[in-house]
């Protein structure tokens, strides 16, 4: 799988339509709240934003086989192998080197890693990675690397330059307007 260097994570309609008009070509919806009524009617609106680029759901494999979206596990969700059974494209998210070796003997089509520096947006982070972690890691992967945490515009081109083949993108899109965030990082990442 191909994937833009740009990987904006959202949490809400409005998120996902400013970073599409930027010119997002891929959108992971990440919702960390029970799945209520307002939450799959969220989810819904998303996708039918997102028919012309992939959307990838957070966590809920019944969710992305719903809505006909790609999957995001993490080390603690479901198992890539049970998942697959319900959706065929999915990434699995990994925060050192045995899980990333681990990881290539999962059904998914990316993996994730990180955080690369240290994060706000999860509450209990995993250790940082840092870059010289990623340049250690990113080539035990067998599939595309996905890196996440921390990251802003000035330390994106070293996380490229490092073995990452995209740049997840949440804390920075929650600053400001959302689109001419994106358009940023969008021309920046090229």
């Amino acid at each position: 799988m191909t994937l833009p260097r740009f990987y904006p994570i959202i949490d809400s309609v409005e998120s996902a339509d400013a970073v599409l008009q930027a010119g997002a070509q891929i959108v992971q919806w990440r919702h960390k709240g029970p799945l209520t009524r307002q939450a799959l009617e969220t989810a819904s609106a998303i996708a039918e934003l997102c028919r012309e680029v992939p959307l990838v759901i957070n966590d809920r494999a019944d969710l992305a086989k719903l809505l006909g979206a790609m999957l995001h596990l993490g080390q603690d969700d479901l198992p890539a192998a049970l998942a697959v059974q319900f959706v065929s494209n999915i990434g699995l998210s990994t925060h050192n080197a045995a899980q990333m070796q681990a990881a290539n003997e999962e059904p998914v089509v990316y993996h994730a890693l990180g955080p690369i520096f240290a994060t706000v947006s999860k509450e209990n982070p995993d250790p940082v990675v840092g870059l010289d972690g990623l340049r250690a890691i990113a080539p035990l992967s067998k599939r595309p690397v996905v890196a996440i945490g921390g990251i802003t515009l000035a330390t994106a081109a070293s996380v490229i330059e490092a073995g990452a083949h995209s740049v997840a993108v949440i804390g920075a899109l929650r600053q400001g307007n959302i689109e001419q965030t994106a358009r940023a990082w969008i021309q920046h990442l090229r």
